[in-house]
């Protein structure tokens, strides 16, 4: 709260409700995410263009830009995964890296991680290492691996079956499935 009695931050957030991903090829994403994953497709729209300045208006791309196809994909208790396949006159087909500015991943918690490493292995998914468990600091407890998606995509899976360190000494735990803490 502020001095002035009005809560701080997004008024009414409850969290997040879905992350968007643009990929070359929306076909063999979904596959990725469906089949290796799990995930379920929802549904899907497209395509999608404007003759006027729509979509550089609400989407912030090139006027003339495409969207092929969108499709909505659900992977078990976290937020879904809006997939869009553009084509637009300045497309960049370069991919930021994590330590490029907008580089990102996506984090997918799982109960077990050898279990997950070897379905990812058995996929012929690219893993980058071998899972690291912390052990001191604020994410004590934590196991996690990186993995490359068939595009490039940088995405993580997580384990903390104990918890985390931070949560344990009484900091707000992370998000867990089921709201474990």
């Amino acid at each position: 709260m502020t001095d002035s009695g009005a809560a701080s931050g997004l008024p009414g957030l409850l969290g997040v409700e879905h992350i968007g991903l643009t990929v070359p090829d929306i076909e063999s994403a979904t596959r990725f995410f469906v089949d290796v994953l799990g995930g379920e497709v929802l549904f899907e729209i497209g395509p999608f263009a404007a003759d006027d300045d729509w979509m550089e208006t609400h989407l912030g791309v090139h006027p003339r830009a495409v969207i092929n196809k969108l499709r909505m994909l659900r992977l078990a208790a976290g937020p879904s995964l809006e997939l869009f396949e553009y084509s637009a006159p300045d497309q960049d087909a370069a991919r930021p890296r994590n330590s490029d500015a907008g580089g990102h991943h996506l984090a997918f918690y799982v109960a077990d991680m050898d279990a997950a490493v070897a379905h990812l292995k058995r996929h012929g998914v690219t893993l980058l290492g071998a899972p690291t468990t912390m052990t001191e600091g604020a994410s004590a407890g934590l196991a996690w691996v990186y993995f490359v998606s068939p595009w490039g995509l940088q995405l993580e899976l997580v384990s903390a079956p104990e918890g985390l360190a931070h949560a344990r000494r009484g900091g707000r735990p992370m998000w867990r499935p089921g709201g474990r803490s």
